[in-house]
């Protein structure tokens, strides 16, 4: 069926004809691809259009679509059944595989999303340290949960939602937001409240309002404010965990967090998601201690069964290999950009990549926002016609997997060239 004929349906029975937000295409315009399958870097709409894919559904896929591997993987565990309920093997051998690659982590809860796993991590700060007020970070995204869901990025920044209906204010006002990379505001807002504050939860490389590093020394202030005031810090490596080195941003900042969360990249692009940390504060946890958490699906077999295929495969990955493709990549299109004069700037860690439509240096929620969204729109319409396809959002970031080739480089520069000639 068209991809105009099913967005149509889907609107009838599902609220804007999404499951999610952002695949709707309300910033860019037009109708959005339904994706009929997919393998390698490439995926392939119901109309059987081909697109070398950038999106990677939104981070996990690094070793590429149905790898063989992967898929042999989820086949085997599905012939044993899909779900029990109870406890097996196999989330045992996961969570030794997290331990051993996140040196902060000597106990790991499954979930079953990132969502899940920055909602748990919320709730058990607060329940170790006896304590309610929380700071996050404007712009960065920590899934839909309640106290959460403020001054958020991803497809909140994208559809321009400060926060959300459905959120007590009273909730609401125990969530302090500050700008990322303020170092000063932080340190304020420690020196104000925390005596009662419970945690700083942050992305340690922001991916939810596009790609935003965080300056030298941002991350270690919110170290030092933690330990000084008694809180728990919390990475929330949902995108960056595996996805820059096998474990996390902090192995390659040499930082320790109290508590990590992760998410679907540990089940090979199926739900899933983990908490990870300190025994002292795992053991907070049901059934050792007081803080509740439960999920018939936690610790999925089929889902941890992909993830471990994937771990595993990833191990012997050369992420240096990955991260020299996703720098030919954006600095081709850099000098596209340069040449024909456009204002712009690329953030990119690793794999993990932003094109902004900017003359300003992107180091905050704000600085993103001033980017020409209109503009993002034309050159996202102008790609997708050529084959590629990018997130439907400025505040997105892009993705490599190691299933990309030189080819795809050169084709995807190919169509930047032309894109370009209709902005």
């Amino acid at each position: 069926m068209e991809t105009r004929n099913l967005f149509a349906e889907a609107q009838k029975i599902i609220p804007g004809g999404v499951n999610s937000p952002v695949r709707a295409f309300r910033a860019v315009g037009g109708t959005p691809r339904f994706i009929r399958e997919a393998a390698g870097s490439k995926i392939i709409d119901t109309e059987g259009r081909e697109y070398i894919d950038y999106v990677a559904s939104w981070g996990p896929m690094i070793l590429g679509h149905s790898h063989p591997d992967v898929v042999a993987a989820i086949r085997e565990a599905a012939g044993r059944g899909t779900s029990y309920g109870a406890p097996t093997e196999i989330e045992i051998e996961m969570a030794r595989r997290i331990v051993d690659a996140f040196p902060s982590v000597e106990m790991v809860r499954m979930v079953s999303s990132g969502t899940e796993a920055a909602m748990t991590a919320i709730r058990l700060a607060r329940g170790f340290t006896g304590r309610d007020r929380i700071i996050k970070f404007a712009g960065c995204y920590h899934g839909h949960a309640d106290s959460l869901l403020v001054k958020a990025g991803s497809g909140v920044a994208t559809l321009g939602i400060p926060g959300s209906p459905g959120i007590p204010p009273q909730l609401a006002e125990l969530t302090i937001t500050l700008p990322f990379n303020d170092s000063d505001a932080v340190q304020n807002a420690v020196a104000r409240y925390g005596d009662e504050l419970a945690c700083i939860i942050v992305e340690p490389i922001a991916g939810n309002m596009g790609v935003v590093p965080p300056r030298p020394g941002f991350l270690e202030t919110l170290r030092a404010a933690t330990h000084q005031s008694g809180s728990l810090l919390i990475f929330d490596e949902v995108i960056t965990g595996f996805r820059l080195a096998y474990g996390g941003w902090q192995n390659l900042a040499g930082l320790i967090p109290d508590l990590t969360c992760l998410g679907k990249i540990i089940g090979g692009g199926l739900p899933v998601g983990a908490l990870g940390g300190r025994r002292e504060i795992m053991e907070t946890l049901a059934p050792t201690g007081p803080v509740y958490q439960a999920g018939t699906l936690s610790g999925n077999p089929i889902a941890l069964s992909a993830g471990i295929a994937t771990l595993d495969i990833l191990r012997g990955k050369p992420y240096p290999a990955l991260d020299a493709m996703a720098s030919r990549l954006c600095s081709g299109m850099a000098d596209l950009f340069r040449k024909k004069g456009l204002p712009f700037q690329i953030n990119r860690i690793g794999s993990m990549f932003t094109l902004f439509f900017t003359a300003e240096e992107v180091v905050d929620f704000t600085t993103a926002s001033r980017s020409d969204t209109e503009r993002f729109a034309r050159f996202f319409q102008g790609m997708l016609e050529a084959g590629i396809y990018l997130a439907p959002a400025q505040f997105e970031a892009g993705f490599l997997s190691f299933a990309h080739t030189g080819e795809d480089i050169a084709r995807t520069l190919a169509a930047c060239e032309k894109a370009l000639k209709t902005l």
